[in-house]
């Protein structure tokens, strides 16, 4: 049953993220597995129950992920002294990991496609989008940021304007990705970046 369960949720996914999920039924899904809308239903209640387990699995694979970089796994209200203990390497690494994430690994892939195409049409799936892909992350940043001001491993300065200057090359580099058949090493493009960003911003650092 597990596997069955889990071919669904990744055709599902993949249609999503190809059609968008408004224009995909269940009668869809079911077709591209090859069985019926009942044996479907046995495993999952509804569109919408797929939809919420592919965003749920998301969720488990971020917070994994966060785990597996010693990154903070929670807002900061939930956990702040994960954000205190961040290190700016840290930071550094899971920057550049994070591009290879979105655009190398295939879930993550589909999921952001699928977003980015439905944001348009659904207000709901648009503020996924947002927390996942845009607002969530600056302001996951902007926290960071505010502790190592904080703790003078940063100079002073306004925490919500740094992260969007750190992020911005990153969420670029993730949709130029998209429209190159022979990628650029954009990796390096951005551990550049992050090396720069640090050099210039930590506290006792005589560039501007």
């Amino acid at each position: 049953m597990g596997d069955t369960k889990e071919k669904i949720l990744m055709t599902a996914l993949q249609l999503f993220a190809r059609d968008g999920y408004e224009a995909v039924s269940v009668r869809n899904i079911a077709e591209e597995l090859g069985m019926t809308k009942g044996a479907l239903y046995r495993h999952y209640k509804n569109k919408r129950d797929i939809f919420d387990s592919i965003v749920d699995r998301m969720i488990q694979i971020d917070a994994g992920r966060a785990e597996e970089y010693q990154m903070p796994a929670e807002q900061y209200e939930k956990m702040p002294e994960s954000y205190e203990n961040t290190s700016l390497e840290d930071i550094q690494r899971f920057t550049v990991e994070q591009l290879k994430f979105w655009t190398e690994d295939r879930f993550a892939v589909l999921f952001r496609r699928m977003l980015t195409l439905e944001q348009y049409r659904n207000d709901e799936i648009a503020k996924i989008y947002s927390q996942c892909i845009v607002e969530g992350p600056v302001s996951y940043m902007e926290d960071l940021f505010r502790e190592l001001i904080r703790k003078g491993v940063l100079k002073e300065g306004d925490p919500r304007q740094l992260a969007v200057e750190y992020y911005a090359p990153l969420f670029l580099l993730i949709h130029m990705s998209d429209n190159k058949e022979e990628k650029e090493d954009y990796a390096e493009i951005l551990r550049n970046h992050t090396e720069h960003f640090m050099k210039r911003y930590a506290a006792g650092s005589g560039e501007i």
